[in-house]
């Protein structure tokens, strides 16, 4: 994991540099907008559907719109938003490192996770803007400097939570869908045209993407797992299975997921292994 992407106990505001090493500052095309993708959310613990999500919207954005992707980041929110199964900052922001520590174009920004207070979307992408537009001046094209184009990258239940009376503060939705807009993955169980009906002043800048391959792996089901002592290998990539299992996180009795001290008991078993796993395959 690179130094500005994943975080300690003791990291604070002070010792914070935008990571950008995986930026594209330059793109060939004088006809295209760059495009960075930011996924806000708790990653606990990030999926492989996480994942996936930035590949789909990547396709999407060549195929389907004048946008190029120049990069990507995850946002995991801090530990002031109270959520069930919200294991620390650090660790959660750690595990997307790890995740993401082969990627060429995914990035991992602990600015929103070092936050004491909790900090809503249209904050967290306004940070992005002032990073990458304001402070280092957008993209290099053939037709001169463009600004990039910021977006939240979501699944459909986050549109549909937008939908819903609420949730969300009206002022936020007009913010966000206005200024920055929205690449949003179908998932299975959300009613994607119920979802966009409140939101039709936005849909311009709104892109639904269909999700080829059905995936419905998450967060939710990790930890269930987990507490039923199952097996999570290949449902999370293979470091972030090693980490869970070496700081005991999301375990029935839960005492090493709100800890930070980097300690955790193992079971005895490889880990994300279930109980009975055999150690070869039998030939």
């Amino acid at each position: 994991m690179a130094a500005a992407d994943n975080i300690t106990g003791d990291m604070t505001l002070a010792d914070y540099t935008f990571p950008h090493a995986r930026l594209r500052r330059r793109i060939t095309s004088p006809d295209r907008t760059p495009l960075v993708l930011i996924a806000c959310g708790s990653f606990s613990p990030i999926t492989f559907l996480h994942l996936r999500m930035f590949e789909m919207a990547a396709d999407y954005a060549r195929f389907n719109t004048e946008f190029e992707v120049v990069g990507a980041y995850l946002s995991c929110v801090g530990d002031a938003y109270k959520k069930t199964g919200l294991v620390k900052a650090e660790h959660r922001v750690n595990m997307c490192s790890l995740a993401v520590a082969q990627s060429s174009w995914l990035s991992v920004d602990p600015w929103e996770a070092l936050h004491e207070e909790y900090l809503e979307t249209a904050k967290v992408l306004d940070h992005f803007h002032q990073e990458i537009n304001v402070e280092m001046g957008g993209v290099e094209t053939p037709a001169g400097r463009k600004q990039c184009k910021i977006a939240l990258l979501a699944g459909a239940d986050l549109i549909q939570t937008m939908s819903t009376p609420g949730v969300w503060d009206p002022k936020d939705i007009d913010y966000i869908l206005k200024n920055f807009g929205a690449f949003i993955v179908e998932r299975t169980g959300t009613d994607i045209d119920e979802a966009l009906s409140t939101l039709q002043p936005y849909t311009p800048n709104i892109f639904v993407i269909q999700q080829l391959v059905q995936n419905d792996i998450s967060s939710t089901k990790i930890r269930l797992f987990r507490r039923r002592d199952m097996s999570i290998r290949y449902l999370v990539p293979e470091p972030v299975v090693n980490y869970i299992e070496e700081h005991s996180l999301y375990d029935e009795d839960g005492a090493a997921s709100t800890s930070s001290d980097g300690k955790g008991g193992g079971k005895g078993k490889a880990p994300g292994e279930s109980k009975g796993a055999p150690g070869e395959f039998p030939g």
